[in-house]
């Protein structure tokens, strides 16, 4: 099934915004999110072809058309995909190697720091 966030605002009988983000971040964000600590994407056209997910929603929201995609964000209460990436599952993924919750050799990434500087914990 293909991902067409327009599906959302078309089809949804309410029109409260509330419920169309909600439903946008069920439905669509996970599917865009799936797995994305592994093929996480780094090439600007891969970051752009998702983020226009999300940038067609907004826009097509009432009242949202006339904003910048920030602003469409920051009123709906949303991250960027981007963002949620680096800030969501780079620093899940961190936590699951530092706590052996992932099965990854933690000596080939990390290293305990020998100095004085762990605010007196040992």
């Amino acid at each position: 099934m293909p991902c067409d966030s327009s599906l959302l605002t078309h089809s949804n009988m309410s029109r409260d915004l509330s419920s169309l983000v909600r439903a946008f971040t069920v439905y669509v964000r996970s599917i865009l999110e799936y797995c994305s600590v592994v093929w996480n994407p780094f090439l600007l056209k891969d970051i752009t072809a998702l983020e226009k997910v999300q940038r067609r929603f907004t826009k097509r929201l009432r009242g949202m058309s006339k904003l910048t995609y920030h602003q469409r964000l920051v009123k709906v209460g949303l991250e960027s995909l981007e963002l949620r990436r680096i800030r969501a599952g780079d620093f899940v993924f961190a936590y699951k190697i530092i706590f052996g919750l992932a099965d990854v050799n933690t000596e080939d990434i990390f290293t305990v720091c020998a100095s004085n500087s762990r605010r007196g914990h040992g």
